[in-house]
C-alpha cells in the first residue's frame, strides 16, 4: 500500500522487480491498487455469505473498481452528525449478528473472518461506513427522484401486472391502490440509481479521477 501510494504520488520509481502492487485508478492522489480491488471483492462476497469467495473474473474486479471509486468520491462530500453515525454504527452490528446466520455455524464465520483479513470491529466499522454513503445518497437525490403518477400506472400497468400474474397463473392482480407505495418505491430507487450516475461523472472532473489497466 505504502508503494502503491508512493507511485501514485509521484514519487519514487522502482524497479518492476521490486513492485508488489498495482495501481488501477487514482482519485486526485488516493491509490486504488489490485489488492484493495480484490479485497473489495472478498468483502462483499463476504457480505453475501458466500465463503469461500469464487474467484472473480474480469467483469467483477471492474465492477469492485469501479465501487471503490465512487466511494472515494462519496466519501469526500460526506459531513455527518453524530447522531448519523450513531445510528449507522448501530445498523451495522445488527447487519453483523444477522450475516453470522449465514454461515455455517460459529465457527464458519470466524474462519470466513479470519481468511478475510479483517477482524469483527473492522467489519462493523466498514459496514458503518457504507451506510453513512448510502444514507447520503439517499438525502441527497430522493427528492428529485419521485416518480409522477403517469409513470407509476404505466409500471403498473406494464410491469407490475405481467410479473403478477406469471408468478400467480389465474389470480387477479391487486388494484393500483394497494400496490401503489410499494410501485413508488421501486421506481424512485430506479430514479435515484440514474441520478447517482450522474452526480459521479459531475464528481470525476474535479477529483483527477483516473483508471488504469490491472
Amino acid at each position: 500500500m505504502a508503494l502503491a501510494a508512493g507511485i501514485a504520488a509521484g514519487g519514487t520509481v522502482y524497479p518492476a522487480a521490486n513492485i508488489l502492487d498495482r495501481v488501477v485508478a487514482s482519485v486526485d492522489r488516493a491509490a486504488i491498487t489490485a489488492s484493495d480491488v480484490e479485497h473489495e471483492y472478498r468483502f462483499e462476497r463476504f457480505l453475501d455469505a458466500q465463503w469461500p469467495p469464487p474467484p472473480p473474473d474480469a467483469r467483477a474486479l471492474a465492477s469492485a473498481r469501479e465501487r471503490l471509486t465512487y466511494q472515494i468520491l462519496i466519501s469526500r462530500e460526506e459531513d455527518p452528525a453524530p447522531a448519523d453515525k450513531a445510528e449507522c454504527e448501530k445498523a451495522a452490528v445488527e447487519r453483523l449478528a444477522a450475516l453470522r446466520k449465514g454461515f455455517p455455524g460459529p465457527e464458519g464465520f470466524q474462519v470466513a473472518v479470519r481468511e478475510l483479513g479483517m477482524t469483527e470491529a473492522d467489519i462493523v466499522a466498514r459496514i458503518a461506513k457504507q451506510n453513512l454513503m448510502l444514507r447520503l445518497i439517499d438525502q441527497r437525490l430522493r427528492p428529485a427522484a419521485s416518480p409522477p403518477d403517469d409513470e407509476v400506472a404505466e409500471y403498473y400497468r406494464q410491469t407490475f401486472i405481467p410479473e403478477f400474474q406469471r408468478k400467480n397463473p389465474g389470480a387477479a392482480a391487486p388494484p393500483l391502490p394497494e400496490v401503489e407505495n410499494q410501485i413508488r418505491e421501486v421506481l424512485t430507487q430506479k430514479h435515484i440509481n440514474e441520478l447517482l450516475d450522474q452526480w459521479i461523472e459531475e464528481l470525476k472532473p474535479s477529483n483527477r479521477v483516473s483508471i488504469h489497466s490491472f
